[in-house]
């Protein structure tokens, strides 16, 4: 299992319509994170900053990402979110929400 946080800003005039998309997330984006090995998914807010965290339990990470993001459903749920976010400046090439180095864990 892997760890994974990752980071953008959230528009300030979208941020409750962000929240309302995440209170009712379409199920089959919801099926395709499970089929694509991601668990114990949660995103925090604060500041104008969205931070995302998710454990990782398959084998292939770059192929399961390259499955979530073919699938239709995902696609469009992407567009709705999309406009609500503000990708940082210092993201890598490719990145939309930026990786982040995890400096500390304890279990």
């Amino acid at each position: 299992m892997k760890r994974y946080g990752s980071v953008i800003r959230v528009r300030p005039e979208k941020l409750e319509e962000y929240k309302a998309l995440h209170r009712a997330v379409w199920p089959g984006v919801l099926a395709k994170i499970y089929e694509c090995n991601i668990r114990n998914y949660s995103i925090y807010y604060k500041d104008g900053y969205l931070f995302s965290y998710f454990e990782y339990i398959g084998e292939d990470y770059a192929a399961d990402m390259a499955l979530m993001a073919a699938d239709p459903e995902t696609q469009r749920w992407w567009a709705v979110c999309g406009p609500c976010q503000e990708p940082l400046e210092t993201r890598a090439e490719g990145e939309w929400w930026a990786d982040m180095e995890e400096v500390f864990h304890v279990d």
